[in-house]
């Protein structure tokens, strides 16, 4: 299954019924067992791919949207398993990959298979990818093993942990930026105050939350903010003007990724709680 999703502005937003909200910014089939998924979107120029291997390893297959050969010919990829564990074949060679660990295929790699080590209990392989412009070495994190911030206070109920994998200062890329962001017991806002990043565009992944939980998405540009809840395994686009923000009736994790002028994590357009409408 490949869905293409074109660009789309602030002024679409106001007026918008909640399905065209979900229609346009959230993908909520990407993890499908014994398959592999691709969302080519405008934005950037991204491509956001799920693999869920079961019985049988999932090779990644190019898409006609790409007019490349291979996948990766022109392209990068950032890849996390927000499933349980398994590994990944980049040109021959294997790369275990256990819950929330990180791996990085650069421009040029050929052959990119996707397994499980348990098809009971598969993994569930997010990736993010973007074109790219030179040629930079396969990398992988395992988990907590990037650049680890701890940010928020439980009297907020937004202390987290972020890991920072694909970074300026950590895995090196073109232009992916990628980590994983877990909220700790007890805490349910993720990003807040919120922020925007006019030089970039910013996926976000929610897992880990529960069957019966949702995360309450804030999305849209400050001044006119609309929601969506969003379940487990659940893919919000989010352009460079929205804001992206969370608040869930559990804790949980997600998987943010961007791409855009530059990899400065820090490089983004605070709001104030007060200002959001």
């Amino acid at each position: 299954m490949t869905a293409v999703y074109g660009p789309t502005s602030p002024e679409q937003i106001p007026g918008a019924t909640q399905q065209q909200l979900r229609d346009r910014y959230l993908i909520e089939d990407l993890f499908v067992p014994g398959s592999v998924r691709t969302v080519v979107t405008h934005y950037d120029r991204v491509v956001a791919v799920g693999a869920v291997p079961t019985h049988a390893p999932l090779g990644l297959e190019t898409v006609p949207e790409i007019r490349s050969e291979q996948f990766l010919d022109h392209r990068e990829i950032g890849i996390v398993n927000i499933g349980a564990a398994g590994a990944v074949h980049a040109d021959g060679e294997r790369h275990a990959m256990p819950t929330g660990a990180c791996l990085y295929l650069g421009r040029g790699v050929k052959d990119v298979v996707f397994e499980s080590d348990d098809a009971g209990t598969p993994a569930r392989f997010y990736g993010f990818s973007a074109p790219a412009h030179a040629t930079y070495p396969t990398a992988l994190v395992a988990p907590g093993q990037g650049t680890v911030r701890e940010l928020g206070d439980p009297l907020t109920s937004n202390r987290r942990t972020i890991n920072q994998y694909i970074h300026e200062d950590g895995v090196r890329s073109c232009q992916v930026v990628m980590g994983v962001t877990q909220l700790h017991p007890g805490s349910m806002w993720n990003t807040m105050p919120a922020h925007t990043h006019d030089r970039r565009t910013e996926f976000y992944v929610y897992f880990d939350v529960p069957e019966e939980a949702r995360v309450v998405h804030l999305m849209g540009e400050p001044s006119e903010t609309r929601h969506m809840l969003v379940g487990d395994g659940g893919l919000v686009l989010s352009p460079s003007w929205s804001i992206h923000s969370g608040v869930g009736t559990s804790n949980y994790s997600f998987v943010w990724a961007m791409a855009g002028e530059n990899q400065a994590f820090d490089d983004m357009d605070g709001v104030a709680i007060a200002e959001v409408r």
